[in-house]
């Protein structure tokens, strides 16, 4: 009984978690909302050509590459309440600069200031869960956390055409900043103002990039974290309208509707970011149990590779949306467990190294992906890179079949 009670979070233990998850979220309606209304009104943004709408969007994802290692050092130098405060007042400050501001190299300034505050949030995020958690719920706590900083990604994404058109663009980013101010009081409350404790390793002081390099866990760790960002969020993400439109064509019935390939994809993914917030605790907290992270890690990823695979052969619609959504459903039950081992990890070879490391791959795979999509997918055909895709996930979960079952959890060693 009284086991039952320890592994059980009680509210208060989930306050933290649920306080920056949220706060994220906020800061985050102006970016999604972005990357729907960016290519739809580009020349009302004062752009002059596409291209720059595709600089625009992934510029702060390659300017966080090297900024981590720096928000890392940060995070040593003060406290998370001053991180987050800073990235709350710069997304306000970018999110109502995209309705007021026009023209490439403004909004690329603007975009580079986001990854700013992105790259705060991210890890200031990842350190309160580590500070939260115990052995007993870690999982569960990263799964809420990921679960509702996606609301922010989901409500940008679906409010951010529809208000465009209602209100107009400068009105809608205001209100989004506004939001992101507001958000500012319950950073106070709820973000300590403690710095970040330097951990000490206990073979080697404190720990050190190079030093956690060769830790056979963290580069096993670090490469799976690489092959989840570069297949969900960079192939995965960047390729199922097109994928949709090559297996069904860009017109699909769907009862009495037809749909275009882009507008099903976008329905697809904006489901998953929908149930994340309930399924995504759900999954961390059965990864607490005697199953294990690494099994169930190992199940998701061969089940997600199984997936791929089907969805490049499958030529009937309903099926293929059934494995699309069984593809969507592992996605959010290996982010889930990636980050919840990787916090396991951190806990053993200090907090800050190790997670701005994890973030800085995170960023490396999503990068990498939508260009290997594209190349690859070129040259092969997106249903041959999509098997391809399938085996390499299903032969990375036969090595961590091997590798991580040496590599027990942390709460088994503790017991």
């Amino acid at each position: 009984m009284s086991s039952q009670n320890v592994n059980t979070p009680t509210s208060s233990d989930k306050k933290p978690v649920i306080s920056i998850a949220l706060i994220t979220a906020v800061c985050l309606l102006g970016d999604a909302m972005l990357y729907i209304v960016l290519p739809v009104y580009w020349q009302t943004f004062g752009l002059t050509a596409l291209w720059q709408v595709g600089i625009l969007l992934s510029l702060n994802r390659f300017v966080r590459l090297p900024l981590n290692p720096i928000i890392g050092w940060f995070y040593h130098q003060f406290s998370k309440r001053t991180g987050i405060i800073i990235a709350v007042i710069l997304a306000a400050l970018t999110t109502s600069s995209y309705g007021f501001l026009h023209g490439f190299w403004i909004l690329a300034l603007a975009r580079c200031l986001w990854g700013v505050a992105w790259s705060l949030l991210r890890l200031g995020g990842f350190l309160t869960v580590i500070d939260t958690a115990t052995e007993q719920n870690r999982g569960e706590l990263v799964g809420t956390y990921n679960g509702l900083w996606g609301l922010g990604q989901l409500g940008g994404m679906l409010t951010g055409g529809i208000v465009a058109d209602l209100i107009g663009i400068t009105p809608m980013t205001t209100c989004f900043a506004l939001l992101a101010l507001m958000s500012l009081p319950w950073v106070f409350r709820h973000v300590p103002a403690e710095k970040v404790v330097h951990e000490e390793h206990a073979e080697s002081g404190r720990p050190r990039l190079m030093h956690i390099f060769r830790i056979p866990q963290v580069i096993i760790v670090m490469a799976a974290g690489f092959i989840v960002a570069m297949v969900f969020f960079g192939v995965y993400g960047s390729t199922l309208s097109r994928l949709t439109e090559t297996l069904h064509g860009n017109d699909i019935h769907l009862w009495m509707v037809t749909l275009g390939a882009a507008s099903l994809a976008g329905c697809l993914q904006a489901l998953k970011w929908g149930w994340d917030p309930v399924l995504a605790p759900m999954i961390g907290k059965l990864t607490d149990g005697r199953m294990g992270r690494h099994r169930l890690f190992v199940i998701a990823l061969s089940a997600a590779g199984i997936g791929f695979v089907l969805a490049a052969s499958i030529t009937n619609l309903w099926l293929w949306l059934v494995v699309i959504m069984m593809i969507q459903l592992f996605a959010t039950a290996l982010g889930t467990l990636n980050d919840t081992i990787a916090s396991d990890t951190a806990t053993r070879y200090g907090k800050v190294v190790t997670m701005t490391t994890y973030t800085v791959v995170l960023d490396v795979g999503a990068a990498v992906g939508p260009t290997l999509a594209y190349a690859l997918g070129g040259w092969l055909g997106l249903p041959m890179l999509y098997i391809l895709l399938g085996g390499f996930m299903i032969a990375f979960a036969g090595v961590w079949l091997v590798v991580g079952r040496r590599q027990t959890d942390v709460k088994q060693e503790a017991s």
